[in-house]
C-alpha cells in the first residue's frame, strides 16, 4: 500500500469509527460486534503508526488518540478531578505477554505483581464521596468531563450513599472511586421476558439496556429497572495514601468502606501466574451475576503504576484482555415476523437448532428491517450466531461463502402479517409498524397489558382467555372488557360456570381500581408504572388527564412543572390524547361504570406518613410488597430501595437481609408488619 492509498483507508477507517463511537457511546446501539469493531480501530492504528505522514492530517481527532464521548443532551456535565482514560485490549496471549515485556524493561524489574480482575460489561462511572458522603456520579464523558447522572446512580439500591470507617481503612477527605454501572443477567432477561411477551423488540444485550437507562431523564423510569454498580477504579484522592499502595490494598478498602466490588481477583507474581488467572477467570465467568466480557491486567503497586504513566488516552500499567465471543454456525430456515402491542414489526430468525454455549438455539433476534438490510441476510443462509451478552442468540453475520446462487434478497413484509394492513415506517425512526389499531394481534396485545397484574389485575383474564375473546369478536378493545356477558362466556365450553362468575366479578372488582392502575393500562407512550402514579397525583381522574395539555407538564422556556416530566414526556401524553380515539376510549370506561379510585396523594401534607421514607425487605405474613407500598403512598409516604440515614422506618419480615443489619447500624427504627398497621392507622 502506498502513501495516497494509505491516507484514503485512513480516512475512512477514522470516519468508520466515528460513526461506531456515536452508536456505541451516546445511543448504546451498537450496530457491529466488540471484534468487528476492535478489528476496525486496531486496523486504523497500524495504519496510522506505518503512515505517520498520511495519518498526520487530522490525527488529533482521530478515535485512536481520543476516549470514546457518552455525553448526552439534557445532563450537566461536570469535570473530572483525574481524567478518566479507557483501556487497550486484546484477544491474543502473544501481545499480552508484550505488555508484560514493555512494563518489565521500561520499570527494570522482573516477575512484576499484577492483580486481574473481571472486565464487567457495562457504563463506565467516576463517583465522588467528600469526608465520607457521595456527592456526585459522572460517567467517563469524553475522559476529560462527563455527564452527571447522580440522581439516577442514587437509584441503585445496592449502592450506600456514605462510606464505612474502619480499621486499615479510614475514610478519605475526597475520592474518586470508579467503576461500572451493569444490569444483572437475571434483570435483563426479566425485561426482555416482559417485552416478549407485549410483543415488542428485544434488547440486544445487558450492556447497551444499562447505558441506555441511565441515560433516562427520569430517574423514577431508572428505578424500574434494576441497575446495580461494582467498583474497583481509582481517580483523584486526599489526602496521600487514602487508597493504599497497592491495587489489591484499595481493593480490599472499597470493600471495607461497604461498596459493592468485583466479587473475586487474583494476585499475579510474573506473566506466568497473569496467564494462569485469566484461563481460571474464563472457566468461572459463566458463573457471575452479570456479563464478563474479558480479564483487566493491572500493575498491582500504585507506585509503579504512577511510574509506568498514560498515553494521552490509556494507561500503560494496564491492559485488557478480551474473550472471544462464542459463537456457532447454522442454517437460517425461515424468518417470522412478530407483531407487538404497538404495532411494531419485529423479525425473528428461525434455524436449523444448534448448541451455543451449552444450549440449544433455533431461534435468534434479527432487530429490526435496517439490521437485516445491512448484513445482507436471507432465508437459507449459512449465518454466525452469538448470545448477546451470553443470554440472547442473535444473529451476527453470513457466510456467504456458502450462499446458494438461488438465495434471494430478504424483502421486509410490506403489510403486516397478522391483518394485512400497509405497514409505515415513521420519520426518524428504524421500527416498521401497523398502522391498525383494530390489527387482532395489537388488540389481544393490549387487552393483555391493561388486565395485567401490574395494571387493573383482573384475574382469570390471562392470555389464552384473551385470545379467545378476540378471536370471538367480542372483545375490540379494552372497553369491551366490562361489555362482556355472562351467557356468551357460559358458551366456551363444559362446567364453566363458576370460572365465568369469577371473572365477571374481578371485572367488576377492577372497576375500582387505583386511577394509576387505568393510566398505565391505557398504553400510553413513555408512561410507565411511576410515571402513571405522578399522573394519577397530578390530575385525579382519567378525565381530566384526557383533557391535559402542554402547558400542563411545561412552562416558560420548557420549564418543568412535574418532576421528571420533560418536553417528550408532555409530548408522547399530549399526542396520545389528542387521537379521538384514545379520548373516546376514556369516555367509553367512564359510561361503563369505570370509577377509579383516586389517589391519596392530593392530600400527603395532611397524611399519617406524610413525609415519610420507608425501605421494605424480607417477606411480610399477610401483605404482599405491592399492597404495603400501595398503603405507604396512599398515607402520603414514599418506598425507596436502599437504606440511608434519611430512611425513616425499615418495614421487615422473615428473612430480612443486608437492609435489616444497615438500618440496625444506622440507628434507624425497624418495624414489623403489626406496628406498621398501627402506624398507617
Amino acid at each position: 500500500m502506498d502513501s495516497a492509498k494509505a491516507k484514503a483507508r485512513i480516512s475512512a477507517l477514522r470516519a468508520q469509527v466515528a460513526r461506531h463511537d456515536e452508536l456505541y457511546y451516546r445511543k448504546a446501539t451498537p450496530a457491529i460486534g466488540d471484534q468487528d469493531y476492535d478489528r476496525l480501530k486496531r486496523e486504523l492504528a497500524d495504519l496510522e503508526g506505518r503512515f505517520p505522514e498520511a495519518a498526520a492530517a487530522g490525527a488529533e481527532e482521530s478515535p485512536t488518540a481520543r476516549v470514546g464521548d457518552d455525553r448526552a443532551e439534557g445532563f450537566r456535565t461536570y469535570r473530572h478531578r483525574q481524567a478518566m482514560q479507557s483501556l487497550d485490549n486484546t484477544y491474543s496471549e502473544s501481545e499480552l505477554r508484550e505488555f508484560d515485556a514493555r512494563l518489565v524493561k521500561a520499570l527494570g524489574r522482573q516477575d512484576l505483581d499484577y492483580v486481574v480482575e473481571p472486565k464487567i460489561d457495562g457504563l463506565a462511572v467516576s463517583l465522588t464521596y467528600e469526608k465520607g458522603r457521595l456527592v456526585r456520579a459522572v460517567t467517563r464523558g469524553n475522559g476529560v468531563e462527563g455527564d452527571d447522572v447522580t440522581a439516577n446512580v442514587l437509584t441503585i439500591a445496592s449502592l450506600p450513599r456514605g462510606l464505612k470507617g474502619g480499621k486499615g481503612a479510614p475514610v478519605p477527605e475526597a475520592i474518586e472511586i470508579r467503576g461500572e454501572v451493569y444490569l444483572t443477567l437475571a434483570e435483563f432477561q426479566r425485561i426482555n421476558a416482559a417485552r416478549e411477551e407485549e410483543g415488542l423488540e428485544l434488547y440486544a444485550n445487558p450492556r447497551n439496556l444499562a447505558a441506555g437507562t441511565l441515560k433516562q431523564l427520569d430517574p423514577r423510569e431508572v428505578a424500574q429497572r434494576k441497575l446495580e454498580i461494582v467498583l474497583y477504579g481509582l481517580g483523584a484522592f486526599s489526602p496521600a495514601g487514602a487508597a493504599g499502595e497497592a491495587q489489591s490494598e484499595y481493593l480490599a478498602r472499597v470493600r471495607a468502606w461497604g461498596l459493592p466490588t468485583v466479587e473475586k481477583f487474583w494476585k499475579a507474581h510474573g506473566i506466568e501466574q497473569v496467564w494462569k488467572a485469566v484461563q481460571e477467570l474464563d472457566g468461572t465467568r459463566r458463573s457471575f451475576a452479570y456479563a464478563t466480557d474479558g480479564a483487566v491486567v493491572k500493575l498491582d503497586s500504585l507506585g509503579l503504576q504512577r511510574e509506568a504513566g498514560s498515553t494521552s488516552k490509556a494507561p500503560r500499567w494496564a491492559m485488557a484482555y478480551k474473550f472471544a465471543a462464542e459463537r456457532a454456525e447454522t442454517r437460517l430456515l425461515a424468518i417470522s415476523v412478530q407483531v407487538g402491542r404497538t404495532g411494531v414489526l419485529t423479525p425473528v430468525a428461525e434455524l436449523e437448532p444448534v448448541v451455543l454455549a451449552g444450549t440449544t438455539v433455533s431461534r435468534a433476534t434479527l432487530h429490526n428491517a435496517d439490521e437485516i438490510a445491512r448484513k445482507d441476510i436471507r432465508v437459507g443462509d449459512s449465518v454466525f450466531i452469538e448470545k448477546a451478552g451470553e443470554v440472547i442468540p442473535a444473529v451476527i453475520g453470513v457466510d456467504t461463502g456458502k450462499r446458494d446462487p438461488k438465495c434471494e434478497k430478504y424483502r421486509f413484509p410490506d403489510k403486516c402479517p397478522a391483518c394485512g394492513t400497509p405497514a409505515v415506517r415513521r420519520e426518524g425512526e428504524v421500527a416498521v409498524r401497523c398502522p391498525n389499531q383494530d390489527c387482532p394481534v395489537q388488540v389481544r396485545r393490549r387487552v393483555s397489558h391493561f388486565a395485567s397484574k401490574a395494571c387493573v389485575d383482573i384475574d382469570g383474564l390471562g392470555v389464552a382467555m384473551v385470545d379467545t375473546l378476540v378471536e370471538k369478536g367480542w372483545v375490540k378493545s379494552v372497553a369491551d372488557i366490562y361489555r362482556l356477558r355472562r351467557d356468551e362466556l357460559l358458551t366456551l365450553g363444559k362446567s364453566v360456570e363458576k370460572s365465568t362468575d369469577n371473572l365477571l366479578s374481578a371485572i367488576e372488582a377492577s372497576k375500582k381500581a387505583d386511577l394509576w392502575r387505568f393510566v398505565h393500562g391505557l398504553g400510553i407512550p413513555h408512561v410507565g408504572v411511576s410515571s402513571a402514579k405522578d399522573l394519577a397525583a397530578k390530575f385525579g381522574g382519567l378525565e381530566a388527564l384526557a383533557a391535559a395539555r402542554r402547558e400542563d407538564f411545561l412552562g416558560e422556556k420548557n420549564a418543568t412543572l412535574i418532576a421528571g416530566f420533560g418536553e417528550t414526556m408532555a409530548e408522547a401524553i399530549v399526542g396520545h390524547f389528542n387521537q379521538p380515539r384514545n379520548r373516546a376510549l376514556v369516555g367509553e370506561l367512564i359510561e361503563l361504570g369505570v370509577a377509579p379510585n383516586a389517589p391519596a396523594r392530593n392530600l400527603a401534607s395532611h397524611a399519617a406518613l406524610a413525609g415519610k421514607t420507608f425501605v421494605l425487605t424480607g417477606t411480610l405474613p399477610n401483605l404482599t410488597r405491592e399492597q404495603a407500598t400501595e398503603r405507604i403512598e396512599a398515607a402520603g409516604g414514599k418506598v425507596s430501595g436502599s437504606v440511608s440515614k434519611k430512611t425513616s422506618y425499615v418495614l421487615a419480615g422473615e428473612d430480612a437481609g443486608s437492609k435489616l443489619a444497615k438500618a440496625r447500624d444506622l440507628g434507624v427504627p425497624v418495624l414489623g408488619e403489626e406496628d406498621f398497621l398501627k402506624l398507617v392507622q
